[in-house]
């Protein structure tokens, strides 16, 4: 039972949420002028700083750390690399690499984080006069993480030292046949690690077991992130060691957008030190220093400064097409290439094949939605099928979770081998991989791991029956604990005339946003829909206007054929209504515009 009054009134949306404030009261239905601007001396309305201020604290921040987090930076929030288990190990090790001009090679997977991540450390090599080179292995041949026989192969071509970035954590067999063949290599990773380790040189990961609490309170990172402080520390190292005193220190800010972009696109939380990443890395970004990155926002059709959303919509969905349905290279090779035209052509490549990436889902997705029908009182869904190609699993599980609201996994069944591998998305309050690594350690599975919001496996196909009730009867309570109650946190309400490019900027000044730090969500209202319709076969489109003389519009993505989307298209005649969305500027027309991201709505009378 929820103790505090909703907003509102508001117990049972139309999608069944009741609303309650994220954090105070932010009404902003009275003083706002004419124009619709916010103003200091409007009575009754806080400024745009005070509104800031709220959001903060409305996400955890105490008062007294405000001016730490309106301007997030590294110098604010970067820990001592050291306090990391095995971080001077692997940054001696690597600056020794350096100096003694070793072979290195990067290992890393073949996602954004895995290519951001590879694409970091290959960089600051050639920062350091030095060179690495990088091996991903291929999504289908090879699947997820460090294989024995690659590891051991590099080390026959001549790499003493190899660094896996993203994989490795659980790696035990391949990093076990590296030791023994006498290649070093150091695990640069944030997945969560079983009590044993692997039998690495050094293991840089939050998520050990191990770690102290200052290390392990950043469990959150991408392993991009983690990359970053290890660079951080190798340059550390290298100085120590006099290293710089007839050449320049590399500028490890110069590599943030890569930071940005994997941790973004791998959703990491946006918190804390993820923030700073974030932050300061989109000001790198917008520079356009990186070729590669800048023929990746030219191809993503991007004619301003990259956003935080569009790292995750636009930017990394393009990078992973590679790994998903295409070379696994491509996203590294784009990343790291000092060439225009190389850059040019590798971005078109991954736009072209992010397309077919989007067809090829489309048809796994409706295959996997024909199977929920049978699965509405399970906790988890779990959906398989013989011909699904394992490139799209993941998303097609995310969408999936967003749809029912509940974990989800999505199996793509080899006839060859009988082997199944997975992809799983998990809702907030339910950890998915921590339950498979469990399921795994249960001879459940062939091999498995992830995090909490995400995990991977592979699974014999006689044991998917058995997997599935283990994992229902696991999962049941956490499950119904997330979804008892289901609540709509809302920062703010205000009339329609308060919604425009000016409270935009305002809201947008407390970000970046992501997960763990959501964006600033708003309910609009009471209105009236002048015009509500489907685009694109599945999007609710709206056209609202109050009585304050203003109206905007607002859209719902996916949202057509749901319960709210129905009840807006067919029932709304004559009614008055509360819509609650992000709030995003429009800027098709003549002049920007602001207009609203629908996320749930509820009668007003």
């Amino acid at each position: 039972m929820l103790d505090t009054p909703p907003v509102l009134g508001i117990n049972c949306s139309l999608s069944g949420k009741s609303w309650q404030w994220l954090g105070g009261n932010m009404q902003l239905t009275t003083g706002v002028g004419e124009s619709g601007e916010l103003s200091a001396s409007a009575p009754g309305i806080a400024s745009g700083e005070d509104i800031v201020a709220q959001l903060l604290m409305a996400r955890g921040v105490a008062p007294a750390d405000l001016a730490l987090h309106r301007e997030p930076s590294l110098r604010g929030f970067l820990p001592d690399p050291s306090e990391f288990r095995d971080m001077d190990r692997a940054a001696e090790r690597m600056a020794q690499a350096v100096i003694a001009r070793e072979r290195m090679t990067i290992y890393g997977d073949y996602d954004v984080d895995g290519a951001t991540s590879s694409a970091l450390l290959i960089r600051l090599m050639r920062m350091l006069g030095h060179d690495a080179g990088h091996y991903i292995p291929d999504r289908l041949l090879e699947g997820y993480g460090p294989s024995g026989k690659a590891l051991v192969r590099l080390g026959q071509e001549g790499s003493s030292l190899v660094v896996t970035v993203d994989c490795g954590a659980m790696a035990h067999e391949a990093l076990a046949a590296a030791h023994d063949a006498g290649v070093d290599v150091i695990v640069v990773d944030h997945h969560k690690c079983s009590p044993e380790l692997p039998r690495a040189l050094a293991l840089v990961n939050p998520n050990r077991l191990d770690e102290n609490d200052l290390a392990a309170s950043h469990g959150h990172l991408a392993a991009v992130g983690v990359a970053f402080l290890l660079a951080v520390a190798v340059v550390r190292t290298l100085r120590a060691r006099d290293f710089f005193a007839d050449r320049p220190e590399p500028d490890l800010f110069s590599l943030l957008d890569l930071v940005a972009l994997g941790t973004v696109a791998d959703v990491a939380a946006i918190r804390g030190l993820n923030r700073a990443f974030v932050a300061q890395g989109l000001k790198v970004m917008a520079h356009r220093r990186n070729v590669g990155m800048s023929a990746l926002i030219d191809a993503s059709r991007l004619t301003r400064a990259p956003s935080c959303s569009d790292c995750g919509f636009a930017l990394g969905p393009r990078i992973n097409a590679g790994g998903r349905v295409g070379e696994s290279t491509l996203g590294v090779r784009l990343l790291t290439t000092e060439d225009p035209a190389e850059a040019a052509a590798i971005a078109a490549q991954l736009s072209q094949l992010n397309e077919e990436r989007r067809a090829i889902e489309a048809e796994v997705q409706e295959a996997a939605e024909a199977q929920l029908a049978a699965q509405h009182n399970r906790a988890v869904h779990i959906v398989a099928g013989h011909g699904w190609h394992p490139g799209v699993i993941g998303i097609v599980a995310g969408r999936i979770k967003e749809k029912t609201g509940k974990p989800a996994l999505v199996i793509a069944l080899d006839n060859e081998t009988s082997q199944g591998k997975g992809s799983g998305r998990s809702i907030a309050g339910v950890d998915l991989g921590a339950a498979i690594i469990a399921a795994r350690e249960n001879g459940l599975l062939v091999a498995g791991g992830g995090h909490a919001m995400a995990a991977g496996l592979t699974i014999d196909e006689a044991q998917l029956e058995a997997f599935s009730d283990w994992l229902e009867g696991h999962l049941a309570g956490p499950v119904a604990r997330a979804s008892a109650g289901q609540v709509l946190r809302l920062d703010l309400s205000l009339a329609p005339r308060g919604l425009n490019p000016s409270l935009v900027e305002t809201l947008d000044a407390a970000g970046p946003f992501g997960v763990g730090w959501p964006g600033p969500r708003i309910a609009v209202g009471p209105v009236r829909l002048v015009k509500a319709d489907i685009v694109g076969n599945a999007h609710l489109r709206l056209i609202a206007a109050g009585d304050d003389g203003a109206s905007f519009k607002a859209i719902a993505f996916r949202a057509a054929e749901s319960a709210m989307g129905q009840a807006l298209l067919h029932g709304s005649r004559g009614r008055k209504v509360w819509l609650a969305g992000r709030a995003k500027i429009d800027d098709w027309g003549p002049r920007p515009a602001a207009e609203l991201h629908l996320e749930d709505a509820a009668w007003a009378d």
